[in-house]
């Protein structure tokens, strides 16, 4: 990890900003440190912490100086999970409930997730705590899941959310197909 490859497009995105009132972030002052500390052309999407920028480093280096960026400049730990557009492109591509994202994309997530866990484990246990009508499919490094009776309500989008839901070593953080959507199109170039 860290080795230099060639520039870009890669989606970064943090855990738990911008949801109360503590871990508050300004997406401005973000995109700034970032385009300091070298990073090509940072873009953000709402106030989740949801960032597309250019980069030489891989997955794993990215991770670890954004964190070291949020800490430096807004005193904060805060979890990252980076991964390139194409590999965004392979989650999209690789949605096993399409039609279900379609009917509803603000019920339908894909948690991303950072560490190493294993996939026949973390399908049985989310499978057990998915509720009537919801589903839940593990991918290489990240799990898709339809809240069929929203969020808010579900057992299932609360521990995807917390330490226990995948494995105590894996950091996960969840978006909705809205969101995973616009990411690709922004590490496209499509919007930005």
């Amino acid at each position: 990890p860290g080795y230099a490859r060639p520039m870009a497009s890669m989606v970064v995105l943090l855990r738990g900003i911008n949801l109360g009132p503590s871990k508050r972030v300004a997406m401005p002052a973000l995109r700034d440190a970032l385009s300091d500390a070298g990073f090509e052309n940072p873009r953000t999407y709402a106030q989740s912490g949801n960032i597309v920028l250019e980069s030489d480093m891989d997955w794993s280096a990215l991770e670890d100086r954004v964190e070291g960026l949020i800490a430096e400049h807004f005193s904060l730990t805060v979890p990252v999970v980076a991964l390139s557009g194409r590999e965004l492109a392979r989650v999209v591509e690789g949605n096993p409930f399409p039609e279900l994202a379609q009917r509803n994309p603000k019920l339908f997530q894909v948690t991303f997730l950072r560490g190493r866990f294993d996939p026949r484990a973390a399908a049985e246990r989310l499978s057990a705590l998915a509720g009537e009508n919801e589903r839940v499919a593990v991918g290489e490094s990240e799990i898709y899941a339809w809240h069929a009776y929203g969020i808010d309500r579900s057992k299932l989008a609360l521990k995807l959310g917390g330490k226990d839901g995948v494995g105590k070593d894996v950091t996960p953080t969840s978006r909705n197909w809205t969101t995973v959507l616009t990411r690709l199109e922004m590490a496209a170039g499509d919007a930005g």
